[in-house]
C-alpha cells in the first residue's frame, strides 16, 4: 500500500464530504437574510414563518458541517506533518482567523437564529441573520485565501527550506484568490436557492402549506435565477486565471496535449495518457484560444511542453471540468424557464418543472464537487504549485496501515451522519413551514 496515495485518498474523502456543508450554508443564510429583510419590512407572518423552517435545517447542515470539518484540522498534523512544517506558518494564519474570526461568530448568532426567535426584538433577531450569512461568507473568505495561495502563492520566501511569510496581503490577495471565493460563493447560493427551491416544490406537489411554499419557491428561483447566470460569468473569469496562472492545469482540463495556435475547445472526449491523445474528440475549433485570450489565433499552452515528472493527471481533472460545465448551462437553461415561472405569479410552475427542481437538487453538489476535484488534481503533482510537492508534503512516519485503517473509520462515522442527518432534514421539509399564517391578499414576494 501506498502512504502517499492513501493520505491523498483520506483526505479527499473527508474534504470531499464535508464540502457538501459550507455551499449549503452560503446559501441557506442568503434566503433567510432575505425573508427576514422582508419580515422586517413587510411585517407579514408568512416570512417569519418560512425563515423559522429553513433556520432549523440551518442549524443541522452546520452542525454537520462542523463535525465533518473538525478531522480536516487535524489531518495536517498527523498525515501531512511535512507539508505543515514547510507551509504551515503561512497556511495555518487563514485556518486560525477562520476560527476566530467567522467560526465563533456564525455560531453564536446561530444559536440567536434558533433558540431566540421570542427572546429578542425583531430588529435584533434580524441583525442575527445578518451576521450568520456575513459570517458564513466570512469564513469562505479565510478558507478560499488558503486554498488559492497552494493554488498561487504569494507573498512569501523560502527560508531554510520553510515558506516564510513577506506579505500579508500579497499572500491573502494573491491571483487566484478572489475569482476562487466569487465562483465559490455563487455556487453556495446556486446550492441553497435549489435546495430551498426544491423544497418548496415538495410541498406544493404534496398540497402541504401551499401559500407558504408558493413564496419559498418564488423567492428562491429568484435567486436561483440571478447566481446561475452570474456563475457563467464568473466561471469565464475563473479560466482565464488558471489559464494564465496555471497554464498546465488548464492543458489538462482541455487535454490539449501539444502547444498551439487557434487551440480547440474540447466538448467531449476520452483523454489517453499513454498515448497522448483524445479518443471520440468533439472539438470547437479555435473556440479555447478565443475564451483565454479573446483571439482566436492565439497560443495556449500544451502538456508537451510540461516536463513529466511535473504534469498533471488528465483523465480526472477532463472529466470533473467538464461536467462542472454541463451541469452550469443545465442550471441556465433550468433558470430560463424559472423565469417564465416567476413571471406567471399568479399561476403555479407545471407539475413537471416542480418535479425536475426536486430531482435538480443533487446537481448543484455534484457541480461544487466536479469543480473541487480539478482545482485539486489539476494541480497535482503540487501540494503547492510549484513550491512543495505532493510527495514531499506527507507524514513520513506515519504507516500506510494505519491511514487506511482511519480511512475506513471514517467512513463509517461520516456515513452515519449523512443518514442520521439526511433523516432530520427530510422529515422537517416534510413537516413544512406549517399553515398557522395566511399569506395575506396581495400575494407573491
Amino acid at each position: 500500500m501506498d502512504a502517499v496515495l492513501l493520505a491523498r485518498l483520506q483526505f479527499g474523502f473527508t474534504a470531499g464530504f464535508h464540502f457538501l456543508f459550507p455551499p449549503t450554508t452560503l446559501g441557506l443564510s442568503l434566503i433567510i437574510l432575505i425573508l427576514e429583510s422582508l419580515y422586517l419590512l413587510k411585517k407579514r407572518e408568512i416570512y417569519r414563518d418560512i425563515s423559522r423552517f429553513l433556520v432549523k435545517i440551518l442549524g443541522v447542515v452546520f452542525v454537520m458541517g462542523a463535525a465533518t470539518g473538525i478531522a480536516l484540522e487535524f489531518a495536517f498534523g498527523n498525515n501531512w506533518s511535512s507539508y505543515a512544517r514547510a507551509v504551515g506558518d503561512i497556511f495555518g494564519a487563514p485556518l486560525a482567523a477562520e476560527g476566530v474570526f467567522a467560526f465563533f461568530l456564525e455560531s453564536v448568532f446561530l444559536g440567536i437564529l434558533v433558540f431566540g426567535r421570542e427572546r429578542v426584538s425583531k430588529g435584533v433577531y434580524w441583525l442575527a441573520a445578518f451576521l450568520v450569512f456575513f459570517a458564513s461568507h466570512l469564513s469562505g473568505v479565510w478558507i478560499i485565501i488558503a486554498n488559492s495561495w497552494m493554488q498561487t502563492p504569494a507573498g512569501y520566501a523560502i527560508r531554510d527550506g520553510r515558506a516564510v511569510l513577506t506579505n500579508f496581503f500579497e499572500a491573502a490577495a494573491n491571483p487566484s484568490t478572489v475569482v476562487r471565493f466569487v465562483h465559490t460563493v455563487l455556487g453556495g447560493w446556486i446550492t441553497g436557492s435549489l435546495m430551498t427551491a426544491g423544497a418548496g416544490a415538495w410541498l406544493l406537489l404534496k398540497k402541504k402549506s401551499e401559500e407558504k411554499a408558493g413564496l419559498l419557491l418564488r423567492t428562491s428561483l429568484a435567486v436561483f435565477i440571478a447566481t446561475a447566470v452570474l456563475q457563467l460569468g464568473s466561471g469565464h473569469f475563473h479560466s482565464l486565471q488558471v489559464a494564465k496562472t496555471q497554464p498546465e492545469k488548464m492543458a489538462a482540463f482541455e487535454a490539449l496535449w501539444k502547444t498551439q495556435k487557434g487551440a480547440p475547445f474540447t466538448v467531449f472526449g476520452i483523454p489517453d495518457e499513454a498515448k497522448e491523445t483524445t479518443h471520440l474528440a468533439v472539438r470547437i475549433p479555435r473556440f479555447l484560444s478565443t475564451l483565454v485570450s479573446y483571439d482566436g489565433n492565439g497560443t495556449v499552452l500544451g502538456l508537451n511542453c510540461v516536463p513529466r515528472d511535473e504534469r498533471p493527471p488528465v483523465l480526472v481533472p477532463f472529466g470533473s471540468y467538464h461536467f462542472m460545465i454541463l451541469f452550469g448551462l443545465i442550471f441556465v437553461l433550468m433558470a430560463a424557464v424559472g423565469s417564465v415561472a416567476l413571471i406567471r405569479r399568479r399561476r403555479p410552475p407545471s407539475r413537471w418543472y416542480l418535479k425536475l427542481l426536486i430531482f435538480a437538487i443533487p446537481l448543484p453538489y455534484l457541480a461544487n464537487e466536479a469543480g473541487w476535484v480539478a482545482a485539486e488534481v489539476g494541480r497535482q503533482p503540487w501540494a503547492v504549485f510549484h513550491v512543495l510537492k505532493t510527495s514531499d508534503a506527507v507524514s513520513k512516519v506515519v504507516p500506510a496501515g494505519n491511514i487506511l485503517f482511519s480511512l475506513i473509520l471514517f467512513t463509517a462515522i461520516y456515513a452515519l451522519i449523512a443518514v442520521a442527518g439526511l433523516t432530520i432534514i427530510l422529515k422537517m421539509i416534510k413537516a413544512g413551514p406549517g399553515d398557522s399564517a395566511p399569506i395575506g391578499p396581495e400575494g407573491g414576494v
